[in-house]
């Protein structure tokens, strides 16, 4: 078995309406707007990436916009919850700014930890647990959010499951992750030393409603690979354990397999590099809407079809402006 996945790359949503999802992640959570580019399978429509300042691996939330599709509520089969990570010291400090931005959140405990539930526009379950670590996280120094209080990246997902076993023995006996606690339906487990960003709770609910690709769902989740190698040995070791996978799709800034894990959850292994930097320095990211090769030359046309994304600005948000 390869070197287990370092843990989450990103979590890619699906969105009803782009200009609200720009509002809450950016006005509301904090996160910076960096990447503005195109679906790559159905490039009339965006794809939206959200992270730290340099769109660290492992706190990239991003979002199709496809508003042709139903909403529907997240179901079995699919991903609940995201998670991020914030100090502990900072969830009284969310509380109090989820409340001014009216935005509903409660309180919970879960293996020890303390979270705020939260759902954003499109009614995507979310949680901020107070459980950070600043070891890879690039702080945004614009962000409406104090650098003392961000988002560190992800803490975790869960996974909804009508049965649990089979997804579990996939966990364990082959993407080399390990069993770190139980509390009631729901099992966590963690891949290389555990912490945040590298958790995954599976929650088992034997009657839950089969989940659809719709708006206000979770599309997929994507674990982190070094680098091209350990992507590829990945692929070798899956394929013989019986799943079907992709051949590796080059996505700009990071290469990609997918496959689905035995509860039907689609599943990414997308590299680290090259990342987010490759078409737009640092200081830019964001800032331009950015096409794969194959699109240039249809650039004015998509330009054309895509609706208008107006960006909070620091200025806006402290005027109440955007949020």
């Amino acid at each position: 078995m390869p070197e287990s996945p370092p843990g989450i790359h990103h979590v890619t949503c699906i969105t009803g309406d782009v200009q609200k999802n720009v509002d809450f992640y950016v006005g509301v959570l904090g996160l910076r707007f960096i990447k503005k580019t195109v679906n790559f399978d159905v490039p009339d429509t965006y794809h939206l990436y959200f992270a730290d300042y340099l769109g660290t691996p492992g706190s990239a939330m991003t979002f199709f916009g496809w508003p042709h599709l139903p909403w529907g509520a997240q179901g079995a089969g699919q991903v609940l919850t995201v998670a991020f990570a914030v100090p502990e010291r900072a969830l009284a400090a969310w509380a109090q700014r989820l409340r001014r931005s009216g935005v509903d959140a409660e309180r919970v405990t879960r293996f020890g930890l303390e979270s705020l539930i939260l759902r954003d526009p499109d009614q995507i379950e979310l949680a901020l647990v107070g459980d950070a670590d600043d070891g890879r996280w690039a702080p945004w120094p614009d962000s409406p959010v104090p650098e003392e209080e961000q988002i560190r990246g992800f803490h975790s997902v869960t996974l909804n499951v009508r049965e649990a076993e089979p997804s579990a023995r996939f966990l364990t006996e082959t993407f080399g992750f390990s069993e770190a606690a139980r509390e009631g339906p729901r099992t966590r487990y963690r891949t290389g030393p555990g912490g945040p960003s590298a958790l995954v709770d599976v929650l088992e609910s034997p009657n839950g409603r089969r989940g659809e690709e719709t708006t206000g769902t979770v599309h997929h989740v994507a674990w982190r690979a070094r680098d091209d190698a350990h992507e590829l040995d990945w692929r070798e070791t899956l394929v013989a354990a019986g799943r079907s996978v992709t051949p590796v799709i080059d996505r700009k800034y990071f290469h990609s397999i997918y496959f689905r894990e035995p509860g039907g959850i689609l599943f990414e292994i997308a590299t680290d590099h090259p990342g987010f930097t490759v078409d737009e320095p640092p200081e830019a990211l964001g800032s331009a809407l950015q096409l794969p090769p194959q699109y240039e030359d249809r650039r004015a046309n998509l330009k054309f079809n895509l609706p208008p994304i107006v960006v909070p600005t620091v200025e806006k948000l402290t005027s109440g402006g955007a949020v």
